[in-house]
């Protein structure tokens, strides 16, 4: 089967397309489960992800798109939410959805992804950087609020990348991760960012396979250009280090199927 959990809407204000376009996308790619999973509410920089009052709009969206193209493709229904611990709050985790992808896009107030501040990297300490982002990462995993862990390696989007060994700095997060009984994305944004590879590194996938880390695939589509972007890709590299199922969500409830 062919999975795509990661997508957005132009509800999070840096998205294009209607929910309609985006979904006939995924059918004609021969997507079978293709799910929302929009940027949620929090109490900072607003500008970037649904409002508290869309919450519902939102979900009542993607449900009437589930029953319009039922037998089509399956459609499920998520949230993608920063890990901004001091920012939180309790309306995202009450609202009820198929699953959670957990995110880290901020080190404190730093969105170090977004290439408005990339100049900031030239203040910091780049292991240090990349320390702090895995220490975000275990945090997030180890609150145990979400189903999916977004872009692992999103730190690495510029280029900017450490002197110390990737594996060790990740080694923490992802034992966290296995404990946690929690599925790691594999997100193929990055294959169209500057980083030109997606997240997480093979390498790190690898690593993801000896724990015996579940994956999910995600194409985080901001367009209707980008829904399925690399997946003929992703899913080779995933079968080349040894996976045979991904994992899908109903309810939270998560289960396997081929791919």
């Amino acid at each position: 089967m062919r999975v795509d959990l990661h997508n957005h809407t132009t509800r999070c204000n840096h998205a294009t397309g209607t929910v309609d376009e985006f979904v006939q996308r995924a059918i004609e790619l021969g997507i079978d489960i293709y799910g929302f999973s929009e940027h949620a509410p929090l109490n900072f920089d607003q500008h970037y992800r649904l409002k508290f009052e869309e919450l519902d709009e939102y979900k009542r969206d993607i449900l009437r798109a589930k029953e319009r193209y039922k037998g089509e493709i399956e459609i499920v229904f998520g949230l993608e939410v920063d890990y901004l611990p001091k920012y939180e709050d309790e309306r995202v985790f009450d609202f009820k959805v198929d699953y959670r992808i957990g995110s880290v896009h901020y080190l404190d107030n730093w969105g170090f992804d977004n290439p408005e501040f990339i100049k900031e990297y030239e203040h910091r300490d780049i292991d240090v950087i990349w320390e702090e982002y895995f220490g975000a990462i275990e945090s997030m995993v180890k609150s145990g609020k979400f189903d999916v862990v977004g872009h692992f390696d999103l730190i690495k989007v510029f280029k900017f990348m450490p002197k110390k060994e990737i594996s060790l700095l990740a080694s923490k997060a992802l034992k966290a991760i296995k404990k946690a009984n929690m599925v790691l994305e594999i997100n193929s944004a990055g294959l169209r960012k500057p980083i030109t590879e997606q997240y997480p590194s093979l390498s790190l996938l690898q690593q993801a396979y000896e724990l015996d880390i579940a994956i999910t695939f995600g194409s985080d589509a901001h367009s209707v250009e980008q829904v399925g972007f690399g997946y003929d890709e992703v899913c080779a590299m995933a079968k080349g280090v040894g996976y045979k199922e991904v994992a899908i969500f109903r309810d939270r409830d998560r289960e396997f199927v081929g791919f």
